[in-house]
């Protein structure tokens, strides 16, 4: 009898033993507004608020959203925040008469922001419109960045695909290219920023192009992206400047980059080595939106990295 009673709580241990139940539980994303100058600001949030906390800035046509998937598991051990930019998402979306739209001003919208919630340190993760919105952020306030990690986020002419060319007319001319607009905001090409190059098209949920398409086509969306498209062009004109600032401050940072990415191509990516030789560069097999198939590997390597190289 005593051994089947030791066996009993042999088992019961197995079941509920250190390993389970030193596990982190999973918190709830939970959803918010913030008035930030008089404009009405959306943002995901989860995990502790006084564990380290990892800014998620997101990507053209996109929206937080973009990030549903990996956000529950960086909670476990980080606190997470995801804001819409003006314009994207659930954020308010005001006429250009009333807000000017430029990576300057939704930079400097996304600081303010994160100053009204208190938030004086944390690492950024960023892709595609996040990359020059974190830059200029990063850059404004480098004594607030603990890491930084890039997926798909374009910081060198080499990592600019063959598309970039006729976008450069563009900008030389926009009134010369109205063609220009009406593929950036076309159906297809909403879908392509996500399944193009992708051996596994049945791992991506339809809904994210058709949302986001959805909303690009409301009422002034076009005349806010054009404007943006526009004004890309100060990105392109500033790599030098934030390649001169990597090289000088150095941040502890993960590059996560979907190769088949047609927009930002792989040797944007490589490109990071450069000016950061002990930057940690996984190249996986994923397109733009490369958390779309690549979610649970990339969030591993973001926590691997952020116990290891991230100061706590």
């Amino acid at each position: 009898m005593m051994k089947l009673k030791l066996a009993a709580i042999g088992f019961a241990t197995l079941l509920s033993g250190p390993s389970v139940a030193a596990a982190p539980e999973a918190t709830p994303t939970t959803y918010h507004y913030a008035q930030v100058d008089g404009i009405r600001i959306f943002y995901r949030e989860a995990g502790r608020r006084d564990a380290p906390t990892i800014v998620l800035l997101h990507g053209f046509p996109s929206s937080s959203r973009q990030y549903d998937a990996l956000i529950p598991l960086l909670a476990k051990s980080y606190h997470v925040i995801a804001p819409d930019f003006p314009g994207f998402g659930h954020s308010d979306a005001p006429p250009l008469v009333e807000y000017e739209y430029t990576f300057d001003h939704l930079a400097a919208t996304t600081a303010r922001f994160l100053e009204q919630l208190e938030l004086t340190k944390y690492s950024l993760y960023i892709q595609d419109y996040g990359a020059p919105v974190g830059f200029r952020i990063m850059m404004a306030h480098p004594e607030r960045l603990q890491a930084l990690v890039v997926q798909n986020g374009n910081a060198y002419r080499e990592g600019l695909g063959p598309k970039w060319a006729k976008i450069a007319e563009y900008w030389e001319n926009p009134q010369a290219y109205p063609d220009v607009i009406d593929a950036f905001l076309s159906f297809e090409a909403t879908k392509q920023r996500h399944i193009a190059g992708t051996a596994h098209p049945e791992l991506y949920n339809p809904d994210s192009w058709t949302d986001e398409f959805t909303h690009i086509s409301a009422p002034g969306q076009r005349e806010i992206q054009s404007a943006l498209l526009y004004d890309y062009r100060t990105n392109v004109a500033s790599y030098p400047t934030w390649q001169a600032w990597l090289r000088e401050h150095r941040p502890p940072t993960l590059v996560v980059w979907g190769v088949n990415d047609p927009s930002f191509i792989a040797a944007g990516a490589e490109a990071f080595r450069r000016d950061l030789p002990d930057a940690q560069i996984h190249l996986l097999d994923a397109g733009h939106f490369a958390l779309d198939e690549k979610n649970d590997e990339i969030a591993e390597l973001v926590l691997r990295f952020m116990t290891t190289r991230a100061p706590h």
